[in-house]
């Protein structure tokens, strides 16, 4: 089978794998990154990420019982306290969510939050693409790609508007 004739193991698919895995592996090892580190990291992989998401393909998934979630309540607040304790005073910042009726309202939020909640989805997403069966992989790109529409593809284009004010402030500043 060439690798175009399943939806599920494009090389759509396999560029998001791709960038999903570095996204994860670079917050697992967080503890090791200056501040800067984090920001350069982040206002480079967050539009990628973006992009890499807009080009999953619309996957029918046959077995819809074989999704599944992996990351813990646990694994989240790591990320999300090893995120904020690096990002410290930068972690806060205000937003507004076209998706609530009261969008004239901004909400703060946090950096932290944001990158965990897309940890969620992308280590989730690999972790049942691993299964390495049809089923499985079906699964995993349906969903990462419907929660790219619904959850993470937003958060990303949000998340990306702050880093890149982070890593230029002081230019604009002058």
């Amino acid at each position: 089978m060439m690798l175009s004739e399943e939806p599920a193991v494009s090389r759509n698919v396999i560029e998001m794998i791709t960038v999903a895995n570095e996204y994860c592996l670079f917050l697992e090892g967080i503890e090791k990154y200056t501040k800067e580190d984090i920001i350069s990291y982040f206002q480079k992989i967050c539009p990628l990420m973006y992009l890499k998401g807009s080009t999953l393909p619309f996957v029918i998934v046959e077995n819809p019982e074989i999704n599944e979630r992996f990351v813990t309540e646990e694994n989240w607040l790591t990320i999300f306290n090893d995120v904020k304790a690096k990002m410290g005073k930068d972690d806060d910042f205000w937003m507004v969510d076209y998706n609530d009726d009261d969008y004239d309202n901004p909400v703060k939020t946090s950096v932290a939050e944001y990158l965990a909640d897309i940890y969620q989805d992308m280590k989730d997403f690999l972790l049942l693409y691993q299964r390495n069966t049809k089923a499985a992989r079906e699964n995993a790109v349906s969903e990462c790609r419907l929660l790219f529409e619904r959850h993470w593809g937003f958060r990303a284009i949000e998340i990306h508007k702050i880093f890149h004010y982070l890593l230029y402030k002081e230019a604009n500043s002058n």
